[in-house]
């Protein structure tokens, strides 16, 4: 008669009393108050409906030309100024750089109008005049994060006002290369989604919709997340590092319903900002127009934007002064980890004329 014998080493043994300990500090700090965020100093420069320009004072100002950040519409800017130590815009202050942040706020259906070029031309041009007198500096350095990048890009090409320096981190620039499912960009493109019907209906994006759009493009990211978590819960210094973001992660923001609208057919579809026939009111936001010195950085293990659609911009603009540096980081590991505060000092210092 056959017995079964047990296969030792087949499963291994658990220890329940960690596991237990584990799980327990999972669920105290998910059932914590969220985490702070935005901990440099600031006061407000200028308002425009829902958009606020604020100006972060230098700790001993070492520097004439201040720094104007431009961020995405799709996310909070706070993932600049997350935590101490860490934090892009607190690195630059203590630096000695006065820092300007245009934060776009969050557009409500009474914003649905509101389109890309109202943004640039009526919006960002206005905050930079008010970030140039505020400073008393003569010019300003652009510096864009994400899709941040693309709008100052494209601000840029058609300014009247002295922009000095360009920086831009994870720009897509060239939307031909896409990052996603590809029955998306097919369907797109081949007119099957009709993006003009969704956003006659919606009025705006939701920020749900805009949830959902990263989590199709980086779903394996989302799941391995909380795995992450899990396995590095008793690491209290991971645990802070990713509750800050996992906030910023599903703190998404509406997009309003015109400007969603030209991104995604004139820049998605028709890539018109690599091509010259981008246009911005009545200006042909063309980037042979950008002579100021120019500095792009790109991700290597960036899985949103790729260096191919942010390389493009170099070959594109007319600037003598241009650098492309690629990082051994992710999308947004480069703003958390206190690096890009520390490369755009190296880069910049010897381009904001030193007091």
């Amino acid at each position: 008669m056959a017995t079964e014998t047990p296969l030792k080493g087949f499963m291994p043994e658990l220890d329940y009393e960690k596991e237990m300990n584990r799980w327990s500090h999972v669920f105290k700090f998910l059932s914590e108050p969220e985490p702070k965020v935005g901990h440099t100093p600031r006061n407000e420069v200028w308002r425009k409906n829902k958009s606020v320009l604020w100006h972060y004072p230098a700790k001993q100002k070492k520097y004439e030309i201040p720094l104007f950040f431009v961020y995405s519409l799709f996310n909070k800017p706070y993932i600049l100024d997350i935590a101490p130590k860490v934090s892009v815009i607190e690195g630059l202050t203590n630096s000695g750089y006065e820092v300007y942040l245009l934060d776009w706020g969050s557009p409500g259906y009474e914003d649905k109008k509101i389109g890309l070029d109202t943004y640039i031309d009526k919006y960002l041009r206005t905050a930079v005049k008010r970030a140039i007198r505020h400073s008393g500096a003569d010019e300003i350095t652009l510096v864009g994060y994400c899709l941040g990048g693309t709008i100052a890009s494209i601000y840029a090409s058609i300014a009247e006002e002295p922009i000095k320096n360009l920086i831009v981190a994870t720009v897509p620039i060239d939307f031909k290369p896409f990052v996603g499912p590809d029955k998306w960009a097919e369907g797109m493109r081949n007119g099957d989604m009709n993006i003009d019907h969704f956003i006659d209906v919606y009025g705006v994006v939701p920020p749900q919709v805009v949830d959902g759009m990263f989590r199709a493009i980086g779903a394996p990211i989302y799941f391995s997340n909380y795995t992450m978590l899990l396995s590095r819960a008793h690491d209290q210094r991971y645990v802070n590092k990713w509750r800050r973001m996992n906030r910023w992660t599903l703190d998404q923001v509406p997009f309003a319903g015109e400007a969603y609208r030209q991104l995604a057919n004139n820049l998605f579809k028709e890539n018109k900002l690599v091509k010259g026939e981008l246009m911005i009111g009545n200006k042909n936001a063309d980037l042979k127009n950008i002579k100021a010195n120019l500095f792009v950085v790109s991700g290597s293990r960036d899985n949103l934007i790729l260096e191919e659609q942010s390389k493009p911009i170099m070959d594109l603009v007319t600037s003598e002064d241009k650098t492309y540096l690629v990082v051994e980081t992710g999308h947004v590991g480069l703003a958390l980890s206190g690096l890009f505060a520390k490369i755009v000092d190296q880069w910049v210092s010897t381009r904001s004329n030193q007091l």
